[in-house]
């Protein structure tokens, strides 16, 4: 989980130019079907492989667990991948907006939600996560008119600790790996919290500075709006004038006429 929707999405056949990097042209004619967005539709998939296989034999068994963790493990490791290849060579989608963001917290909300059915895991803790995901993809929808919330190192750290203190729920352990891996938990709780507040922050502010440039441009509009009516009002003066003055000549050659005629 990036925080910045990852997946990408392939050319049309287009082979890759030195570098890396594909042409304006391929990306244009980006195909659905390319190897990021396949990535993100495995880990789709793989969710509800992962709870079936966590609750087999009624989710106790070390072996199902063991064949649990390694789908877990996949699907972490795919969301490494269809990041990697959306960045190296520039590729996005619609679909790979949406999806990725959705199978990154998919994958996740599983694990803390089953392990927590199970016993394993208190129920405060995958709360606390599940609130703070929630809260911040909403949080980017209500900034996302005026900025982008970039997915910071805190962040990056956070998926991490999350993933691997999951991972280690997820298996079967005792003695001092169970010990290790609460605490590894406790550093993901932690850093969930710290960087939820960091993003609320950098939110607040990319608002405040968001409505401060709509309310410059605003102003910016109505100024303008005033000098061209002020320099039409200046150009129609003259034209004004010169209208009234033929009137009045006018009007003065009437009267003389009209005093012509009564003589």
């Amino acid at each position: 989980m990036t925080g910045v929707p990852a997946s990408a999405a392939g050319g049309s056949g287009a082979k890759p130019v030195r570098g890396g990097k594909l042409g304006t042209a391929a990306v244009n004619q980006a195909s659905l079907w390319n190897i990021a967005n396949i990535l993100t539709m495995v880990r789709l998939l793989l969710v509800p492989g992962f709870v079936l296989l966590l609750f087999h034999d009624g989710g106790y068994d070390p072996v199902w667990r063991a064949f649990a963790w390694a789908a877990f493990a996949v699907a972490m490791i795919t969301d490494l991948f269809d990041g990697h290849l959306a960045r190296a060579y520039n590729l996005v989608t619609d679909f790979g907006k949406i999806a990725d963001p959705i199978a990154d917290k998919a994958i996740m909300g599983a694990a803390l939600v089953s392990l927590s059915v199970l016993g394993d895991l208190p129920w405060w803790i995958t709360g606390v996560i599940l609130a703070r995901e929630l809260g911040i993809t909403l949080m980017r929808f209500w900034v996302i008119r005026h900025a982008v919330i970039p997915a910071s190192r805190g962040g990056k750290l956070k998926t991490l600790a999350q993933g691997t203190a999951a991972g280690m729920y997820v298996l079967v352990l005792t003695g001092p790996l169970a010990t290790l891996r609460f605490w590894v938990m406790m550093v993901a709780v932690v850093l969930t919290v710290v960087t939820g507040l960091d993003y609320v922050r950098q939110a607040v502010v990319l608002r405040r500075q968001g409505l401060a440039a709509e309310r410059a441009a605003a102003a910016e509009r109505a100024a303008e709006a005033l000098r061209a009516a002020a320099v039409t009002a200046a150009d129609a003066g003259p034209a004004a004038g010169a209208a009234a003055g033929a009137k009045d000549v006018r009007g003065t050659a009437e009267a003389r006429d009209a005093a012509e005629a009564e003589r």
